[in-house]
């Protein structure tokens, strides 16, 4: 196998209209500080997918964990990242050859608009109140019973510009008027609030699970995005996304498909053995071996069936960025789906 190269194309004015994009919304500003120093140091036939550390990138975590990867002979390594925005920053800088689900679609198409033509998306993972992921949390203790209720109260959400974005459209669809939100890190959410730090918290699942059984928070609503953003409960929020740099496509197109058949045979893994397959989020996330049998699970779409109402749907999505002028222009997001 030919050694893997950082892209060739020129990053700098990208990465600095991304960057400006980070400062906006709160995200770090240095790119020290936003690569982990582990991607510099790659082997040659190594292929880098970045991750967030949540439930959304179980195909990654089973792919690497049932040694899918290595059953087609592909050297394929997990690099953790603090947040979405890092993940997309890496892919623009040809540091990471991809990213896995639970990669926030939103700064995907941040990504998309800065580097046209960076990525295609090979997985997405959609959710809603039954196939759960996105949620409202608060302390044990709280007498809050709707999110009307926490109006004049302290409210969190994850980093980056999709979680304020949505954080924010929730509140507004509960009544809040001009919301303001904090920024944390989703491994301090629970904390916070059994801490008193916040009264409430827009967060990602395993955090709801780990604060449940941890006793120190309860869930509030699941399901938020669907209902308040997308405006029907049961539509699929396809929130995150496991997409393949298109210059990797290009230059590696059997690795590419090797790649994708492996990652489907997560997929469909996480469909026949969902308890199973729970045991492999352990290690990539916050939640502890004893707890996996507890968290819940998004639903996992590979590239075939985005369309349709899936399509429409995802697009539903990326055109709340559109309107809330998130995005300079409008993303199809046809466009950005692998076509194998």
């Amino acid at each position: 196998m030919k050694n893997i190269k950082p892209e060739c194309r020129p990053v700098d004015k990208k990465r600095r209209q991304l960057m400006q994009w980070l400062a906006i919304t709160g995200g770090v500003s240095t790119l020290g500080g936003m690569i982990p120093t582990s991607v510099f140091a790659a082997g040659d036939d190594e292929i880098r997918i970045g991750y967030w550390p949540i439930v959304g990138g179980l195909p990654l975590y089973v792919a690497l964990e049932q040694g899918f990867f290595k059953e087609v002979g592909l050297n394929v390594k997990g690099v953790k990242f603090a947040s979405a925005q890092q993940i997309v920053e890496g892919m623009i800088t040809g540091r990471i050859h991809g990213c896995a689900n639970g990669t926030a679609t939103g700064a995907l198409g941040l990504g998309a608009i800065t580097s046209p033509g960076l990525f295609k998306i090979i997985c997405s993972n959609p959710s809603n109140h039954t196939l759960v992921l996105d949620e409202f949390l608060v302390p044990l203790n709280s007498p809050a019973k709707a999110i009307s209720d926490l109006k004049g109260k302290k409210i969190a959400c994850g980093p980056g510009i999709q979680n304020v974005t949505m954080a924010k459209i929730i509140l507004e669809k509960n009544g809040f008027t001009n919301p303001s939100v904090i920024e944390l890190p989703v491994g301090q959410h629970a904390p916070a609030l059994a801490a008193g730090q916040i009264d409430g918290v827009y967060t990602l699942e395993p955090t709801g699970t780990v604060g449940r059984m941890k006793n120190l928070s309860r869930t509030l609503e699941t399901g938020v995005i669907s209902k308040y953003v997308l405006g029907n409960a049961d539509a699929p929020w396809f929130g995150g996304a496991a997409a393949l740099n298109a210059s990797f496509i290009a230059s590696k197109p059997e690795e590419t498909k090797k790649f994708i058949a492996a990652y489907q045979k997560a997929v469909e893994f996480i469909a026949a053995h969902p308890d199973k397959a729970r045991e492999n989020v352990a290690g990539y996330t916050s939640i502890e071996p004893a707890l996996v049998k507890e968290v819940p699970l998004p639903g996992f779409v590979m590239y075939s069936g985005l369309k349709g109402d899936n399509l429409q749907w995802f697009q539903k999505f990326y055109d709340v960025f559109t309107e809330r002028k998130i995005f300079s222009k409008p993303v199809d997001v046809a466009s950005l789906i692998y076509q194998g």
